[in-house]
């Protein structure tokens, strides 16, 4: 009995030591950037890549906001302007992974841009950076939520036809759903990376419960339809302007891009593991969303009465037209709106994250306390201004839905302004020589923070690849950021115009007033609290 006793500890003993040097690897690679380890690493490979998928949530995405690309499009416009998005999105992805692989800290785009700026306009341009990323989680969060509700009342509504929705009910719908995505991040805060690793499962084998019986049981559209029909109901001048504006639909499937960067912090090997699950997720996202357009296009054989459906989401009249039965259709139905919720779960935590490390580095009002974490390493003051914010904006359906809508495209303008400075500056730094190989710099050397050289990390693109990649990047987020400013019609009403460009200016030069009258004598980019010098 001695020897399989001794073997066993040995063994144990091999994991812990393991398990102990990952530990020491990850607090050193934080060190590097001059951070010190505040927050837990429970995230491995499989559990962040749920994370990414689930909050990435294309194909759920794609049937929450078919309308948009649709009108302004066509079925032949959803189909080619998807391609087009899944192709920026991939380069976007590409660029941010080299960055993330230079410097994993929760704070992301505003790290980066401060590490690579001119020191002229280093401490405000990453002030505006971290600015936009706060506002354009905190809309992915609350646009999440609406969409949730709206669709848990859109299935009411499908199987009794003379109710009604009340704008009140959809906002404690949404309350609800904030309420459900506060309990896992803070009480069974522990559980997330198990609680996503359950999502992703959901995720695929629930795209599989929708497509199979959408696929075999509804009719067919000829392929000369979908692949070939264009439509501008927007009423724009020409199809192609029509096709750009419809595009913004399909970026919002994609928004998401930087969730599992802003849980670095809480990832084993973040510098490789972060890299490897974002690809990784847009691929799988990428596939599956395209999958569920051509299905739903192909089983769309009347657009019309699917477009003027009274649940308001045009997939559920498509789901009951092709199956042919209200329970199928149902239950079909009902697996988005429970992934769509999982989807606020992964966005609390990401944008809590992102407002907990701006405030640490002293960019935000009340620094002090939303700075701090509890007993289990969870920010739960940033947790609750966040989701405070949430809620108090859900006020705005008791006015008007609609305009709750163009928070859509202010999630879109905000974090694709983010990932665009970061890219330019990226650029700048490759194109000129300004990052060293990582033997070029000493162990114990801090790099990749303000003042600090710059080293590339594990991930990287070498060569004419990272221009290209890079060039590509920038020119696909300057044109989604242009465009997620346009109304989807022609003449737009008050009602009916996309007031994003208000909130992303109006952003802007609130925190630069912010700055200029209090932040710049606080804030000096992210803070270096571990000095290798």
């Amino acid at each position: 009995m001695g020897p399989p006793i001794e073997l066993r500890d040995r063994n144990l003993d091999a994991k812990a030591a393991n398990s102990s040097q990952s530990h020491v690897n990850d607090e050193q690679g934080l060190g590097r950037v001059g951070k010190k380890q505040i927050l837990k690493r429970r995230f491995g490979f499989l559990s962040i890549l749920g994370f990414s998928c689930t909050v990435l949530a294309s194909w759920e995405g794609i049937l929450s906001t078919f309308t948009v690309p649709f009108e302004d499009g066509g079925p032949a416009g959803t189909v080619y302007s998807f391609l087009v998005v899944w192709l920026g999105t991939f380069s976007t992805f590409l660029t941010l992974s080299e960055l993330v692989s230079m410097a994993p800290t929760s704070g992301g785009q505003y790290h980066w841009v401060s590490m690579m700026s001119p020191r002229w306009c280093q401490k405000y341009l990453s002030f505006l950076t971290g600015w936009l990323i706060v506002i354009g989680w905190l809309g992915a969060f609350a646009s999440t939520c609406y969409l949730s509700a709206s669709q848990i009342l859109g299935l009411v509504v499908l199987n009794h036809s003379s109710y009604t929705p009340e704008p009140w009910q959809t906002m404690l719908l949404f309350w609800a759903i904030v309420a459900f995505a506060v309990f896992v991040n803070v009480v069974t805060s522990t559980l997330l990376p198990k609680f996503e690793g359950l999502v992703l499962i959901l995720h695929v084998f629930g795209f599989f419960g929708i497509i199979i019986p959408l696929v075999y049981l509804g009719d067919h559209n000829p392929a000369s339809e979908v692949f070939g029909q264009f439509a501008n109901d927007g009423g724009f001048q020409t199809q192609g302007l029509a096709f750009m504006v419809g595009m913004i639909g399909n970026m919002f499937a994609f928004t998401g891009v930087d969730a599992a960067v802003h849980m670095s912090e809480e990832i084993h090997d973040a510098e490789r593991v972060v890299p490897q699950s974002i690809l990784t997720s847009v691929l799988i996202n990428g596939a599956l969303g395209f999958g569920m357009i051509l299905s739903t296009l192909f089983t769309m054989t009347d657009a019309t009465a699917a477009l003027a459906s009274p649940t308001g989401y045009p997939y559920m009249q498509i789901f009951c037209s092709a199956t042919k039965s209200l329970g199928g259709c149902t239950v079909m139905s009902a697996i988005v709106p429970i992934l769509v919720t999982a989807t606020a779960v992964g966005s609390l935590a990401s944008s809590s994250r992102m407002a907990w490390s701006f405030a640490r580095d002293r960019g935000l009002p009340g620094w002090q306390v939303l700075s701090r974490v509890n007993a289990q390493a969870v920010p739960q003051w940033s947790i609750l201004v966040v989701t405070s914010a949430a809620v108090l904006l859900a006020l705005i359906i008791l006015g008007s839905a609609a305009v709750l809508n163009d928070v859509v495209s202010l999630c879109v303008s905000a974090l694709y302004s983010s990932y665009l400075i970061s890219a330019f500056l990226l650029m700048w730094q490759r194109l000129t020589g300004g990052i060293r190989e990582p033997s070029d710099t000493p162990a114990d050397t801090v790099v990749n923070t303000a003042g600090a050289p710059l080293a590339w990390g594990p991930f990287r693109m070498r060569g004419i690849l990272g221009v290209l990649v890079n060039a590509f990047t920038i020119a696909y987020l300057a044109v989604g950021v242009f465009f997620s400013f346009w109304p989807d019609e022609m003449n737009p009403t008050a009602s009916t115009m996309n007031w994003a460009v208000v909130g992303t200016v109006g952003t802007s030069l609130i925190s630069t007033v912010y700055y200029v009258i209090w932040a710049r004598k606080e804030y000096t980019g992210p803070v270096v609290e571990i000095n290798r010098d």
